[in-house]
């Protein structure tokens, strides 16, 4: 059986995830082939389509949003994902087992909500969200009104996790802001989730935008269980890593050179590519994996590829007119690498802050 090197797994990865080389896709087509990207923050996709896309503007995004072509929805791992219409009537149903064990694992909330007839008030919820959207704070005071004895906080975490709810513009609409104001996938889209959606389709294309991959990478990036059984009934390639493990992958799916340059990349906070595998060492180091998720409040700021390895991290700040990339290297870099990173930088800017008269790239090594 073939073993594959850490560094041919980050080409093939990187490929797919269109980070090699900008793709000529158009925002949706993407969109579509990520398989959703990770959204619980409002803007971070359109970064995360703007460091994929040979031509990508921030209209390419908001009208899709707009026209009710893409949505942004709870799926995958229980978090907030921006897909298109059509993955969010398949998807839906098939994170319920998810939601559902979320939903009853709970340590807040499931005191609250024992007995509770959840059909009941899935149906209640529904009814108040057909008549007008709203937001978590208008739904929890109606929902207390019908269960008084009961939690709102509970009750509407409950709804979350029951009813396929989706968060409409304005929020997430570039350059605008909004609360999350809620409304049924169904209501919003006109069309009812898929009846009998099947796993074995879409665990073909997280293998086609994630691949290779172990079951366990799957089950990371889906937060479902017993994939192992799915999978035995897909035509899939099979290898090894360098650990031993099984790798799956499409019987057809490019293995690139692992020795193509891959330039410097700057990915969205959250970006899927960093979430969706057990093993993420085709990444990063497991070292730099520690530094990262041990942010305060497990919010995950921008993150720097270099050579298709996460090597730092940065954030934009804007004083007045001028907007500034602050880039924190976790380790020193080349001269080539450092001057790569500045102008992919100042593209980066140029995208972001286009009304600021002054743009500045700052680069400091972090403190080991």
């Amino acid at each position: 059986m073939t073993a594959l090197t850490q560094r041919q797994l980050n080409r093939a990865t990187l490929h797919r995830q269109l980070l090699l080389r900008r793709s000529g896709m158009s925002a949706m087509e993407a969109v579509e082939h990520l398989v959703g990207m990770q959204a619980q923050a409002p803007f971070p996709p359109y970064f995360g389509l703007w460091t994929r896309l040979a031509t990508f503007r921030p209209d390419d995004l908001a009208d899709r949003l707009l026209d009710r072509s893409a949505v942004r929805t709870v799926l995958m791992r229980g978090t907030v994902h921006l897909v298109s219409a059509e993955d969010c009537l398949l998807l839906r149903p098939l994170v319920q087992p998810l939601l559902d064990r979320h939903l009853s694992g709970h340590t807040q909330h499931r005191a609250h909500l024992v007995d509770l007839d959840r059909d009941e008030l899935t149906a209640f919820a529904r009814k108040l969200l057909d008549e007008q959207p709203r937001t978590a704070a208008q739904l929890r005071p109606l929902l207390a009104e019908r269960w008084p004895d009961r939690s709102p906080a509970a009750l509407a975490f409950a709804v979350r996790n029951s009813l396929p709810l989706v968060q409409i513009p304005p929020r997430a609409i570039w350059g605008r802001s909004g609360q999350p104001v809620h409304a049924t996938a169904e209501t919003w889209l006109g069309r009812p989730l898929a009846e009998a959606p099947s796993l074995h389709g879409v665990l073909r294309r997280y293998l086609a935008a994630f691949g290779p991959a172990t079951v366990a990478d799957m089950q990371a990036w889906s937060g479902l269980t017993g994939l192992k059984e799915v999978v035995r009934d897909l035509d899939l390639r099979s290898s090894r890593d360098e650990a031993g493990r099984e790798l799956l992958d499409l019987p057809d799916a490019p293995l690139p050179d692992p020795d193509l340059p891959c330039p410097p990349r700057f990915l969205p906070p959250f970006d899927n590519i960093l979430l969706s595998h057990q093993d993420r060492t085709r990444v990063m180091s497991e070292a730099d994996r520690k530094r990262l998720f041990s942010v305060k409040n497990a919010v995950l700021p921008g993150t720097v590829l270099v050579d298709g390895f996460l090597h730092g991290t940065w954030q934009i700040t804007r004083k007045r007119d001028i907007a500034t990339l602050e880039i924190t290297s976790y380790r020193a870099l080349s001269g080539a690498d450092a001057e790569a990173l500045e102008l992919e930088g100042r593209r980066l800017l140029a995208f972001a802050e286009p009304g600021a008269a002054e743009r500045a790239v700052q680069i400091t090594e972090a403190e080991q």
